[in-house]
């Protein structure tokens, strides 16, 4: 079976997916009245599970309200032993290089991947096994932070698949890895 991941992310225009002390809030700079999910239900039915680091997944945990995953998750981490015993059958913790967790990921039968985290994301860029690239940008500058992409062994080559606007200022971009 074809297998495929993506990333599905939003960033600031200077490039950061949180701040200089892990803030999210400028995610929600650009008012939304309607709610407009910008992808993410789409994206939700496509893959398969959701592949996160242990800092996403904590920062996840702490959201008020219901786990907010039908999929199951896959949390990689070298600290975490166990999940909430209301998540137990929903999330999996893993530990080992990028490929490794797509194996054991990929035998459990799960093929189309959403890769998320910060870390998460560059590791598995680093390892070359990001398939696609949505990339959500925010108009506000922070600064510093967390920068969405890290060092690479190599330059990595995409296609621009294409473009969308959503509430007349938040612009998401597609790309595709050249094969």
């Amino acid at each position: 079976m074809k297998s495929k991941n993506i990333v599905f992310i939003a960033r600031s225009l200077d490039g950061y997916i949180a701040g200089k002390n892990g803030e999210l809030d400028w995610l929600h700079s650009v008012p939304n009245p309607y709610g407009i999910d910008m992808g993410y239900g789409d994206l939700m039915k496509e893959v398969d599970a959701i592949v996160m680091g242990r800092t996403t997944y904590e920062v996840v945990l702490s959201f008020e309200g219901e786990w907010p995953y039908s999929k199951h998750v896959f949390v990689l981490s070298t600290t975490l032993k166990d999940v909430p015993q209301r998540l137990g059958d929903r999330v999996t913790i893993l530990k080992g290089n990028p490929g490794e967790i797509l194996e054991e990921v990929h035998n459990q039968g799960y093929h189309t991947l959403y890769i998320d985290g910060g870390r998460t994301i560059q590791d598995f860029m680093k390892a070359e096994l990001i398939d696609e690239l949505r990339i959500t940008t925010i108009p506000i500058l922070l600064g510093g932070g967390f920068p969405l992409f890290g060092d690479l062994n190599k330059p990595l080559h995409f296609n621009h698949i294409k473009s969308e606007v959503f509430l007349d200022q938040v612009v998401q971009d597609w790309y595709q890895k050249k094969i």
